[in-house]
């Protein structure tokens, strides 16, 4: 029954016994209005609003329930839905909105695939560009200085080979950001090859690493997400956390969440400060989306002074599609 027609039921109901009370009882208005005849109407009075209000109550928490997830829900957390209860308008418009976020979270996942399709795209031209371009560049720049520092009187020596350390320098530079835009050892030599050399590109930060030799076959989407998520948390840990030690672990979950197939957990953790309940910034969120992607699991646990443990759970089947 619609809420509606149960308040206009309650109040019929509430005036009809009160009419029959007042026809085939003993009670009397009179004028002026007596003290036993003020009590009877305030208690049918009260007795009345508080039938209305315990309906209301009761019929309303679904909504309640239904806005308070409205303020808090994030696409990038998906399967957050309200149990469809109370009747007529009430569950329709529950059942609505958990319709509207699959909806909106299957929309999500594909304009994110979409997104970071292209943004793979361009970091693999770029990085082309910047070895093929910028790079050769600089390796000719660098055998132009070192024929005129072979040249030069003495006195300009010492400053060219200054000026051909600097060239190097900024080689190597645009070499490891090349790299970075472009893990071609991922491409080359698979996912273990590239976390462990991953693990060596952070000057003033040991990483250590545990890799499982007995990985599940991944799809080569699952493998870029498993990468580029490893790299984000230990790019944030060398930025941000202070931290001196960080573990980087790869291995078989034989059962990540009831998957059937089981799956691969990806797990990073350090030993700085945490994050202290600080809003997500750009990375975190990025980390999300491309969880999202696979249709992977993304938690992060921080405490203050504590450290920082990033573990995301892929799920995989028998043929290895994640």
């Amino acid at each position: 029954m619609r809420l509606f027609w149960r308040v206009f039921w309650l109040n019929a109901l509430m005036g009809v016994v009160a009419t029959v009370l007042l026809m085939i009882g003993p009670w009397t208005v009179s004028a002026p209005v007596r003290l036993t005849e003020a009590v009877v109407l305030v208690a049918g009075t009260t007795t009345m609003l508080a039938a209305n209000a315990a309906l209301l109550r009761w019929g309303l928490a679904p909504l309640d329930r239904l806005t308070q997830l409205m303020g808090t829900i994030d696409l990038l957390r998906p399967g957050q839905r309200l149990p469809v209860t109370g009747s007529g308008e009430i569950a329709a418009l529950i059942a609505t909105f958990n319709q509207m976020l699959a909806r909106l979270e299957a929309e999500r996942g594909l304009s994110n695939a979409r997104a970071l399709s292209a943004q793979e795209d361009e970091r693999r031209r770029i990085a082309q560009e910047l070895h093929d371009e910028i790079g050769q560049s600089l390796t000719a720049v660098l055998l132009d200085i070192k024929r005129l520092t072979d040249r030069a009187p003495e006195s300009l020596r010492a400053d060219l080979r200054q000026v051909q350390e600097v060239t190097r320098d900024s080689l190597d530079e645009v070499r490891t950001i090349a790299h970075r835009l472009r893990p071609g050892v991922l491409e080359d030599l698979g996912l273990m090859s590239a976390l462990a050399s991953l693990t060596n590109q952070f000057e003033g930060l040991a990483v250590r690493r545990e890799l499982d030799p007995g990985l599940p076959p991944l799809s080569p989407q699952a493998e870029l997400v498993i990468y580029r998520i490893a790299q984000e948390s230990l790019t944030n840990v060398a930025r941000h956390s202070g931290a001196t030690e960080a573990v980087l672990e790869l291995s078989v979950d034989p059962d990540p969440g009831g998957a059937a197939g089981g799956g691969v957990t990806l797990r990073v953790r350090d030993n700085g400060r945490g994050t202290g309940g600080e809003h997500e910034g750009a990375g975190i969120r990025g980390m999300r989306e491309r969880a999202l992607l696979i249709g992977a699991g993304l938690t992060i646990r921080s405490e203050p002074g504590q450290g920082t443990e990033v573990t995301l759970r892929v799920r995989t089947t028998e043929q290895g599609d994640a």
